[in-house]
């Protein structure tokens, strides 16, 4: 598990796009040289509470059972959205890493990886352990509410929107603008990033990712690396994924909230100042991390399979 020094960590989303065409002879090249440039493959995990769990209105208490869990959390909603961007990185994965493999056969294989009934198992399993026990009591009250259920709504909005890279551009554009202009909505998005860690979970949780892709290479016998290397390697990655981050977050955020005035956007921040709304947050990068984790390692011995096979 990669940590910051004062060890924050979490999930993000997946970090390893190739270069190139045809079969690289320097696999370690083509998995670091290009992944945090990529922005299909770069999807931070949800910005905030509502973007990742999308809960319900009418949720019970948060710890009372896993059922009422689910229940709150609308897991298997959000999955569908993380579903379909993988099934596009994965076109772009195999493209690049795997060209002489059928495009047919090779989506078979990444559709299998982004089985949502088996991701939503990992997130709510995860989710269920490390809120066990835990008051949320005001969290639940605001998802609950008319507000929590807007932001909701707008959240998912946005996330799903931004599946069409045009519009994703045209927002990173809007967030530009927004920044020059020093506006309050602007101003509020930060705080709101600032406020909720998200950018150093998003890190680490790509960094992470990262890690298990080149652990499942190296395990399907397609990369020669140390684990120090791999450690390394993906080390570098940092800055680059920093950057990538914070533009994608404030580009989404500023759109998802356009129409939210700036009492709301207060009252949402203010959220994620408690003790429960960070706990919360906690927990749910938690979760996901293991998620992203598990599907960037299949997918990194997906990779070696497919190659060891073409030198067959």
């Amino acid at each position: 598990m990669i940590t910051t020094t004062d060890g924050v960590r979490g999930p993000g989303a997946i970090m390893h796009e190739g270069y190139g065409s045809g079969r690289p002879r320097d696999i370690k090249c083509i998995v670091s040289g290009n992944a945090a440039g990529s922005r299909r493959a770069l999807r931070p995990l949800y910005a905030l509470v509502a973007c990742a769990v999308l809960p319900g209105a009418g949720a019970p208490a948060f710890a009372d059972t896993p059922d009422a869990l689910v229940a709150a959390l609308r897991v298997p909603e959000t999955v569908e959205i993380m579903r379909e961007e993988g099934l596009r990185y994965g076109a772009d994965l195999g493209a690049e890493m795997v060209p002489g493999v059928s495009s047919a056969g090779w989506q078979s294989v990444v559709s299998r990886i982004y089985d949502p009934d088996r991701m939503s198992q990992v997130i709510v399993a995860g989710l269920t352990q490390e809120l066990d026990g835990k008051e949320l009591d005001a969290v639940t009250a605001f998802f609950t509410s008319e507000l929590g259920e807007e932001v909701v709504k707008l959240e998912l909005a946005a996330r799903t929107a931004f599946l069409d890279e045009e519009v994703e551009e045209t927002a990173r554009a809007a967030f530009d603008e927004a920044r020059d202009a020093q506006t309050w909505q602007y101003d509020a998005v930060i705080e709101l990033i600032e406020d909720s860690d998200l950018i150093d979970f998003n890190v680490m949780g790509a960094l992470n990712s990262n890690y298990a892709f080149y652990r499942g290479l190296s395990d399907g016998d397609a990369l020669e690396m140390s684990e120090d290397d791999m450690l390394s390697d993906v080390w570098a990655q940092e800055d680059e994924i920093r950057t990538e981050s914070a533009e994608w977050l404030g580009a989404y955020l500023l759109m998802a909230y356009q129409t939210l005035s700036e009492d709301e956007l207060a009252q949402y921040a203010a959220l994620y100042r408690s003790e429960q709304g960070r706990v919360l947050n906690a927990a749910i990068f938690a979760a996901y991390d293991q998620m992203y984790e598990e599907v960037s390692y299949l997918l990194g011995r997906a990779v070696a399979d497919q190659m060891l096979s073409e030198e067959l």
